[in-house]
């Protein structure tokens, strides 16, 4: 299939290689980063309980969870923004402009990819960890579900949330379907709407998800998830007793030099 690219604007090969990394980082490792996050929020359904402990695992990581996630997830992120941006703003040609495929579809990918950017970089700031760096995070990953519900208890809150999963797992699913059709996986118009339907069952999959996670959180009892999650905290191993009580046969205190 040709590109509707005027023969006089087609792309340079660096444009190209460009454009074909930047729609792999929009599925990996960004799409799988979506979906492990909103499966893990998911399992606060399950109680406080699960969901520090998913938490716990993934901040079990110690020092390797930065590197993990600068490497991982905000590096591709970050070059999928910018040349998301470029290409928006006509500085990268768009080889994605082929004669298949919605003038609505076309524009919504468009506008959700600037939603979840701004709902992403909002995200971050008032539900990461990282937000505690301009003073604005709220969540805290010993306390991860009580924090979380208590972040996300205002009604603007929720309704940020909503339209940024919403814009965020549309983003995911018809750029995957577009990932199928840059890549040469599915290619018949056949292909390509057995396609579509998959990935529509995955964006409103993981549109469901996140909604579950927001029900979750709106009808915990923060106060209870404390206690909960206070009762899972580690406890740090305890002095010597000699230290503290003095000779336990004696009862006497240590002598001091």
């Amino acid at each position: 299939m040709e590109s509707s690219v005027p023969a006089g604007s087609q792309p340079r090969l660096w444009q190209f290689i460009l454009y074909r990394l930047f729609s792999l980082s929009g599925l990996i490792p960004i799409g799988a980063y979506l979906c492990v996050h909103l499966l893990t929020n998911m399992t606060a359904i399950a109680g406080p309980a699960m969901f520090q402990k998913n938490v716990n695992t993934i901040h079990s990581l110690g020092a390797f969870l930065p590197f993990i996630e600068w490497t991982f997830i905000f590096g591709p992120m970050i070059f999928h923004m910018l040349v998301g941006m470029l290409i928006i703003s006509g500085a990268v040609v768009n080889v994605g402009s082929y004669p298949y495929g919605s003038n609505i579809r076309y524009t919504l990918q468009r506008a959700t990819g600037v939603i979840a950017f701004a709902f992403i970089v909002w995200h971050i700031a008032h539900l990461h960890h990282y937000g505690k760096a301009v003073g604005f995070g709220m969540f805290e990953p010993d306390n991860a579900a009580s924090s979380a519900a208590a972040a996300l208890s205002p009604l603007t809150q929720k309704l940020i949330y909503i339209v940024g999963v919403s814009a965020a797992t549309f983003h995911f699913a018809n750029g995957l379907w577009t990932f199928g059709i840059t890549w040469g996986i599915w290619v018949s118009q056949g292909a390509m709407r057995r396609a579509g339907y998959l990935c529509t069952a995955i964006g409103l999959g993981l549109f469901t998800f996140g909604m579950i996670a927001l029900v979750a959180f709106d009808r915990m009892d923060i106060s209870e998830a404390q206690k909960i999650e206070n009762s899972m905290k580690p406890v740090p191993p305890a002095q010597n007793s000699t230290d503290i009580q003095g000779d336990p046969k004696t009862g006497k205190a240590p002598a001091t030099k």
